[in-house]
């Protein structure tokens, strides 16, 4: 018997005070069952800190080569972001910044296994690719307060991350970086 997606509900008021982004989201995420909680909130946190119109999760789900885990397209359809989760090859990556305009990478991985793939192979204008690297600690303290139906309040501040939920604060930072070595 295979086993079903569990749906998480989310209510997120969001401020992202890095990008002058304030809203409030109602988020229905499907969690695959191969798919970690640091990977779900990896992705959750990269859909609130990317939103914009026509953001959407992928409709493929997360076995997709041909789609990202998140996307934003304009009101005709085109491409307009590539929004990956965690650690995808540097032929994803090549795709990837091939096929939208604005390539984002949202992780925990290690950042010299990252620059270590991207390595490996040419990538179509690596250097313009963001890379934004979660703490992993952050995540598992997350994890711990996060349940299938969740209320919170997600702030971004000066590349600081702070997450509201209930009494509870969760802080950790979120770092711009490069899949190109220095």
């Amino acid at each position: 018997m295979a086993l079903t997606a569990t749906i998480y509900h989310l209510q997120v008021n969001l401020s992202d005070v890095d990008r002058g982004v304030y809203e409030e989201l109602d988020l229905r995420i499907a969690r695959h069952p191969s798919e970690s909680m640091r990977y779900l909130l990896t992705r959750t946190i990269a859909y609130c800190l990317s939103y914009e119109e026509g953001i959407t999760f992928s409709k493929e789900g997360l076995c997709s080569t041909e789609e990202p885990p998140v996307v934003i397209r304009d009101p005709t359809g085109l491409l307009v972001a590539w929004i990956d989760i965690g650690s995808p090859s540097a032929e994803r990556l090549h795709k990837a910044a091939k096929a939208a305009r604005r390539v984002a990478l949202f992780t925990h991985a290690p950042l010299a296994l990252l620059q270590r793939e991207a390595s490996s192979r040419v990538i179509h204008k690596v250097e313009a690719i963001e890379v934004w690297r979660i703490e992993p600690s952050f995540l598992d303290a997350l994890e711990a307060k996060v349940d299938r139906n969740t209320k919170l309040d997600l702030l971004r501040d000066d590349e600081q991350l702070y997450i509201t939920i209930g009494d509870s604060v969760v802080s950790g930072t979120i770092t711009r970086c490069s899949l190109v070595e220095k």
